[in-house]
């Protein structure tokens, strides 16, 4: 979720530089095309929560890429991931049939009119199926999973996977499927976090749990989140097999996805898993940043800590400005105020997850550090364990240094189009 103090900078959104090529999809060069306001997009999806997020809504606006000249090499892929689907399951009496690419969008989910939860880039396709005996079509959407479009969601993943990898953890087997990596996502949105994770980490098994069952839905009906990672509270799949087309789309992504419709705290406290990283991004249709959720003293900080790997759990919080800077000093103009990153709320959150987590003082065994998010009013936190580069002996250029210099060596890896550390230079400060 991005701060609503956000709005105030948006006239920084485009630069009048000359532009370099683009490769990057979700580049914030293109967020005039999604930061509309609620009149400028066309509601697909609109109904009142009963879990706290007041009227949620879906918003489509259109996206200028991929351009049309690009969506026949998409189509002729669909059409040999659909082939090979037919030939692994052995289908009998196919005799043809063939994708059109309808077009791209983006898709807003917000909460009250006014809080933009998430942003996704989605894919429109229409398949024609023809057998022996006949004809049909079907719609579906696609939810683009290469395409981070928030800088929020950038900053957590550059800042998150760069720790993780400068620890003993081998993060490039799990990249390359070579090992298994367990990750948790509390708070879902459009689902284009974990949906990420998923796509390049081919050994990442990605829980994901949302208290909200109206933005589980909105995330599929309207954001094109594969369907088949719905869980029953049991833990099992809330579908016995996933859509034939979904096999096409995601070639077993979506079966390393688990959504459940569950309350955070309820969740790590129930659950027996061991978590490698954790993401955190679970504001309300107020922007609150639920109090059980960072309370030193509450349950969840204590079992989150708990399902924390011991040698290198990594956890990644995205926090924003809170209205006690707007009263922290008054010789600060009312305007520099809203575009103060950190206030004492902030302040109080980031302390707390160092200290249970990772520990303090002489007891500290564990790293903890901040990064501004460019754009928006947002900051990454990141605590992370046995790092081996805790502030009792390490300064903060040379952990920053290390950890963008490890950063480097992910970020190719993963074939990414924009870099980790633009995101991890940003404001680094370490939580003492």
């Amino acid at each position: 979720m991005m701060s609503l103090r956000a709005r105030l900078i948006s006239t920084r959104r485009l630069c009048t530089a000359a532009r370099r090529c683009i490769d990057d999809e979700g580049d914030w060069f293109y967020s005039s095309e999604w930061w509309g306001t609620c009149t400028d997009g066309h509601a697909v999806l609109r109904s009142p929560s009963d879990k706290g997020n007041g009227i949620v809504s879906v918003l489509a606006y259109p996206s200028s890429r991929p351009s049309e000249v690009e969506w026949r090499e998409t189509e002729k892929w669909l059409e040999r991931r659909y082939a090979e689907e037919m030939h692994k399951n052995n289908h009998q009496g196919e005799v043809g049939g063939g994708f059109s690419i309808i077009g791209y969008q983006w898709r807003t989910l917000h909460f009250n009119d006014e809080t933009r939860q998430s942003a996704v880039k989605v894919m429109a396709a229409y398949y024609r199926q023809q057998s022996q005996h006949s004809a049909a079509g079907s719609i579906f959407l696609m939810q683009q999973p290469h395409c981070l479009a928030v800088p929020y969601l950038k900053s957590m993943v550059s800042a998150g996977l760069a720790t993780i990898a400068s620890c003993n953890n081998d993060l490039l087997d799990a990249i390359y499927g070579k090992t298994t990596i367990r990750i948790l996502c509390i708070g879902h949105g459009g689902g284009s976090l974990p949906l990420f994770l998923a796509t390049k980490i081919q050994g990442a098994v990605v829980d994901i749990v949302e208290i909200d069952p109206l933005v589980i839905s909105a995330s599929i009906r309207a954001m094109g989140f594969p369907s088949f990672s719905v869980m029953t509270s049991s833990g099992q799949r809330a579908l016995s097999k996933p859509n034939p087309i979904d096999e096409v789309l995601w070639k077993g992504i979506h079966e390393r996805l688990c959504l459940y419709e569950a309350d955070a705290e309820n969740f790590v406290l129930n659950t027996c898993n061991t978590y490698d990283m954790i993401f955190i991004d679970a504001y309300d249709g107020d922007d609150i940043f639920p109090c059980q959720l960072w309370d030193p003293d509450s349950p969840f900080l204590k079992a989150l800590s708990k399902r924390l790997h011991p040698g290198h759990g990594t956890v990644v919080v995205n926090i924003h400005s809170d209205s006690e800077v707007l009263s922290a000093d008054p010789s600060i103009s009312h305007y520099y105020q809203q575009l103060l990153p950190m206030g004492k709320h902030v302040s109080k959150v980031c302390r707390a997850y160092k200290s249970i987590l990772a520990g303090n003082g002489e007891e500290g065994s564990g790293l903890g550090f901040t990064v501004a998010v460019p754009w928006v009013c947002n900051t990454s936190l990141v605590v992370c364990r046995g790092s081996g580069m805790n502030t009792r002996h390490c300064s903060r250029d040379f952990i920053m240094n290390a950890i963008v210099s490890k950063s480097r060596e992910v970020e190719n890896v993963l074939n990414l189009p924009f870099s980790f550390s633009q995101y991890i230079n940003r404001g680094f400060t370490l939580i003492d």
